[in-house]
């Protein structure tokens, strides 16, 4: 095998999904369009609150006060990307799991927005991860009861859609709960989506927009995953009431800043080809069109890919959906004999992949044999959910560590040239 010719398709797969996630930069999306001079000002003796959630909400913030100047801004972002700021309140929460200090973010959220009047105007800074880490749950149900629940959806496979869905119908700040908390303030949200196909009522479970569904649609999407029986009692009741009544929802203004799409676009700039669709679905099945697209590359070609996939957790093993995916990819190539070298690098793009410290794994046509080499059984680590083992063993972990952004997943496939 050719060391050097690996080491430098590596280092394309790197610079290409860099790329992707450079583009991805929040404050730059932030400060572009408040440079467009489209945000109304507050109404007379009214004043500006800045409210940024999500693992890019410090990025976003730190663009908006540049922009407006002082402005009150409350800043809820995960552990890995909080860090002190002049004139900003800055509060750190869990994610994927949501914990107490989280639920303190939420109380305070929910503080600062009831005391927002007619003539104050609202600036909403929404990304990736807002669901878990605001949570505000329904007065009948308690914040294990939510963790609870956002495990067992972790671990079915479920999609973003569906996790949110039941998420909205347990709190009072999702599904629009934090304009309805803001009114009669007026309420302006910039976005940053970490969802394919940019659904505004999936990112960071819609907090400014209408919810996806109502319980009913929340009761069968549980039952269809057959977790229904397993949920905490006070969910199964708060699930099963009656719907409340509907009430018109405020309006507010939502305006998309940055997604999963650009960030492909920027990776074709760097120099590869789009995948004509994104990555969804079963991890397994995503694996497997992979690697069909690449028998099908050119010498010398790369392949860009967004999107974000699920995985079932069957095993006990540590890793997450990009290292899972790289890892597979990785053994069907060995085993579908692809020819010459290679490489592939699957990565989240906020620098963190399931409970792990790996952003994904870069894979190459010697990653098979090194895992075999340090004496571990790739297909078995790969049936125990155990990728990262694998990947560590390998050499194969990319670790970025907190990139401040977050728009779903990136993935690169580079093939040698003749």
């Amino acid at each position: 095998m050719d060391e050097d010719g690996i080491h430098t398709l590596r280092a394309r797969a790197r610079a290409i999904f860099d790329a992707g996630v450079a583009a991805a930069d929040p404050g730059r999306a932030v400060a572009g369009w408040l440079a467009r001079g489209e945000l109304a000002p507050p109404g007379p003796g009214g004043r500006a609150v800045v409210i940024a959630v999500g693992k890019a909400a410090l990025r976003m913030a730190e663009a908006a006060q540049a922009t407006l100047g002082p402005v009150e801004t409350l800043v809820v972002t995960n552990y890995e990307n909080a860090v002190p700021h002049p004139g900003m309140t800055v509060l750190a929460a869990g994610h994927p799991v949501p914990d107490a200090n989280g639920a303190a973010a939420a109380q305070e959220v929910l503080a600062r927005l009831s005391r927002a009047g007619e003539a104050n105007h609202v600036l909403a800074l929404v990304s990736g991860g807002g669901s878990a880490l605001l949570p505000a749950p329904a007065d009948d149900i308690s914040l294990a009861d939510k963790a609870e629940v956002n495990r067992l959806l972790l671990a079915s496979g479920a999609g973003i859609e569906e996790m949110n869905l039941v998420r909205q119908n347990l709190s009072r700040l999702k599904g629009g709960g934090f304009v309805r908390a803001a009114s009669p303030a007026r309420v302006t949200a910039l976005i940053l989506s970490d969802v394919v196909g940019d659904d505004l009522r999936v990112i960071a479970s819609g907090p400014t927009v209408a919810p996806i569904g109502g319980r009913d649609a929340a009761r069968a999407a549980l039952r269809a995953r057959g977790l229904w029986d397993r949920l905490p009692d006070a969910v199964q009741r708060h699930l099963s009431a009656p719907e409340p009544e509907a009430t018109p929802m405020p309006a507010a203004r939502n305006v998309l800043v940055g997604s999963n799409a650009l960030s492909v676009a920027a990776m074709v700039a760097a120099g590869a080809v789009a995948h004509p669709h994104p990555l969804v679905g079963d991890v397994a099945d995503a694996a497997a069109e992979v690697l069909e697209a690449a028998l099908a590359l050119q010498p010398g070609q790369a392949l860009a890919f967004g999107g974000e996939t699920t995985v079932t957790l069957r095993g006990h093993g540590l890793g997450g959906r990009n290292q899972e995916l790289a890892l597979r990819v990785a053994l069907a190539a060995a085993g579908r004999g692809l020819s010459g070298n290679w490489a592939f690098l699957a990565g989240g793009s906020d620098g963190r992949d399931g409970p792990t410290e790996a952003a994904g794994g870069l894979v190459d046509a010697g990653t098979a044999g090194r895992i075999a080499a340090a004496g571990l059984d790739p297909a078995a680590l790969l049936a125990d959910n155990d990728s990262n083992r694998a990947l560590a063993a390998a050499g194969d972990l990319v670790i970025t560590g907190a990139t401040g952004t977050n728009v779903a997943d990136l993935a690169v496939f580079v093939r040698a040239g003749t």
